[in-house]
């Protein structure tokens, strides 16, 4: 079973690790530091202490020293110089025109090479640090010079060729130094744990102002665009909330302008199809008289012609003007709903015969059941016959109505075996003049049908989608809810 450790991603979280860490790596900086210079002082006053005193020993011991000295001298001296040692309880060693240094110690350290070449070649006193059965030690070498008495002329001292080594472990100053490391070790961990409280500070002082944006973005969201937040300060996040100030004083300019334009364009149309159904009554009327005329041959027959164009041409401005005049209404909320419990089976029934569907090859039904809803039938009966004509138009035969009932909602579908919709269609299939084909500018309908349908399915809380078959033909959806207590039909 693998278990994923879920970070904490909120921006407090990622704030109050950011300021630890940096607080994390100030500590460890200066401790370092610290711990540097400790160190570096620590091991500079030893080695510079032990200089001084092997110095010291031997300015009170080698005025006694016969010149060339023995291996018998140089083995008295270093004992006399352990001797001497103190609490350092160094081991000394002499060597003498560079020959192999001599002790009496038998455990006193190997000098080191480098250390014997820089006191050699320099002619002054020179140190080392090495480690031995994992212990530190220190070897200090200075060469010796002659003495005179009384002192020569200055610059005429030379060297005597003897050299005195002594080398003595660092427990003390190690400890001192691992006192260090665990006092900076230590007081770490407080410090983090106490910089937690700064950084929840900072971190609450930056997210305030965070947390108002998100508030009042959700607002403007939500359409609120009178949001104003309080500025205080001037930092960036002031600026921001001041940006965000004038961006929703903009927002609520606009949207003020776009209600209004809105509506001026709403109550356009409702005027001008208002104002045009009286002449265009009067219009169809004429033609109709015109109709009658044509049908009886009492008119040329290039008169007649044109008496049918433009009696066909009247009747599709007088349907296009009805679609105005209901979008309109949907648009003012005033479209009134008559709802009541009825069997699906007799609108779709009723649809069909009134538009002389019912006996229409190309239109099929599938009704197997009752199926009871609560609904306003001629709103209903608007929806279908838009879908149906839609289908037939431009699907292709044989349409089928079908309905039924799932779960707790009555389903009808409309179904034709066409090309189906493009994919790129499908979105606006039910926006208002929306023609998938850019260069058809005319065609039988107002371009309102589905607009309308997806209206009066909205209005009775129900649901209009459309889609594409398995088949590639298309396919509407309307679902409506069930009535209360299903009704028998006669």
């Amino acid at each position: 079973m693998n278990t994923r450790l879920h970070l904490p991603r909120g921006l407090r979280a990622r704030l109050v690790a950011a300021f630890l860490l940096a607080a994390a790596f100030g500590a460890l900086l200066t401790a370092g530091l610290t711990f540097q210079q400790a160190r570096s002082a620590i091991l500079e006053r030893t080695q510079n202490s032990a200089v001084d005193d092997l110095r010291t020993q031997l300015g009170s011991l080698t005025p006694d020293l016969t010149t060339p000295p023995s291996s018998k001298d140089l083995r008295d001296l270093t004992l006399q110089l352990d001797r001497a040692g103190g609490a350092r309880a160094w081991r000394s060693t002499a060597s003498y025109q560079g020959a192999d240094p001599v002790s009496v110690s038998p455990d006193a350290p190997p000098v080191p090479r480098r250390l014997r070449e820089t006191v050699q070649d320099e002619g002054q006193a020179a140190y080392e640090r090495t480690e031995r059965d994992g212990r530190p030690w220190l070897t200090v070498g200075t060469p010796v010079a002659y003495t005179h008495d009384p002192p020569p002329p200055k610059g005429t001292s030379r060297l005597s060729g003897l050299t005195v080594y002594a080398s003595f472990p660092l427990d003390d100053d190690q400890a001192d130094i691992d006192a260090l490391v665990t006092a900076a070790r230590t007081g770490a961990i407080p410090s983090l744990v106490l910089a937690v409280v700064p950084a929840l500070f900072a971190a609450r002082s930056v997210l305030r102002p965070v947390r108002r944006l998100r508030s009042g973005a959700e607002r403007v969201a939500a359409g609120r665009f009178d949001t104003r937040l309080d500025a205080e300060g001037h930092d960036e996040l002031a600026d921001l909330t001041r940006s965000f100030n004038t961006m929703a004083a903009t927002l609520q300019k606009d949207d003020a302008e776009l209600r209004r334009m809105e509506a001026g364009a709403r109550r356009f149309a409702a005027d001008v199809a208002h104002e045009l159904r009286t002449p265009l009554a009067a219009m169809v009327a004429v033609t109709e008289v015109l109709d009658e005329d044509a049908a009886s041959g009492a008119l040329p027959t290039d008169t007649a012609d044109a008496v049918r164009l433009i009696s066909g041409e009247t009747h599709k401005i007088a349907r296009l003007v009805e679609d105005l005049m209901e979008v309109s209404r949907f648009d003012a909320k005033a479209a009134p709903l008559d709802a009541e419990d009825l069997d699906l089976r007799t609108i779709v029934s009723k649809t069909l015969r009134l538009r002389g569907w019912a006996d229409d090859e190309r239109v099929g039904t599938d009704l197997p059941t009752s199926v009871p809803v609560h609904a306003d039938p001629r709103r209903i009966d608007v929806v279908l016959a838009n879908l149906i004509g839609n289908a037939l138009l431009h699907g292709r035969a044989p349409v089928t109505v079908a309905a039924r009932v799932e779960l707790d909602t009555a389903v009808v579908t409309v179904t034709d075996h066409g090309p189906g919709i493009p994919a790129d269609v499908l979105p606006h299939i039910f926006e208002r003049f929306y023609k998938a084909d850019a260069a058809r500018t005319r065609s039988e309908g107002s371009g309102l049908g589905l607009a309308i349908a997806h209206e009066n399915a909205r209005l009775h809380g129900a649901t209009l989608t459309a889609g594409n078959t398995p088949d590639h033909g298309a396919v509407f959806t309307l679902t409506l809810p069930l009535a209360a207590a299903p009704q028998e039909q006669p």
